[in-house]
């Protein structure tokens, strides 16, 4: 392959990475076309992209890119799973999707900056909560002190209401 086919892979690489934050890496060699075909619009119904790279020129792509921290997977036949959503809901689709597909093998993802190595890495993405579901639960913990003090002071009008008197504790 020429220098300039080389070059205009990499640019093309990089218009294609140019938003994502992270992605997983899997190994498609071994799946024949209904199952690759299947996997690709199950992954493109949930907003994933899918795109199998030249490993070479996509390390020189994500040079000074988010994905750089992807670079130990790219060996061998890789394709590259990224969207605008988080790695942790493309690492739970494809971890879905990969129960009815023995042949399918993880390499990594990577979220945040942090590389998550082979089957187990990408499982364990998958299980963390994605920036949503983190600043819900940091939420609830903030409302919960509030919630609690609104409960008693509700309970202390009710019996009053009621005419019981309100029993003064310690």
């Amino acid at each position: 392959m020429s220098k300039q086919v080389k070059d205009m892979l990499v640019a093309e690489y990089n218009r294609r990475f140019a938003k994502a934050k992270g992605g997983v890496i899997i190994d498609i060699r071994g799946l024949n076309s209904i199952t690759t075909t299947k996997l690709r619009g199950a992954l493109r119904a949930s907003g994933i992209r899918t795109t199998v790279v030249r490993t070479a020129l996509a390390r020189a792509a994500f040079k000074n890119h988010p994905l750089s921290t992807l670079a130990p997977a790219l060996t061998g036949s890789s394709a590259v799973l990224y969207g605008l959503e988080s790695s942790v809901d493309i690492a739970r689709a494809i971890v879905k999707l990969a129960d009815g597909i023995p042949d399918l093998k993880f390499r990594g993802a990577s979220f945040d900056g942090d590389y998550y190595d082979g089957k187990a890495g990408v499982e364990q993405l998958s299980k963390l909560p994605t920036r949503e579901e983190a600043l819900s639960n940091v939420l609830g913990i903030a409302k919960a002190p509030g919630a609690r003090l609104l409960g008693i002071v509700k309970e202390i009008q009710e019996r009053l209401e009621r005419g019981e008197s309100i029993a003064k504790i310690g």
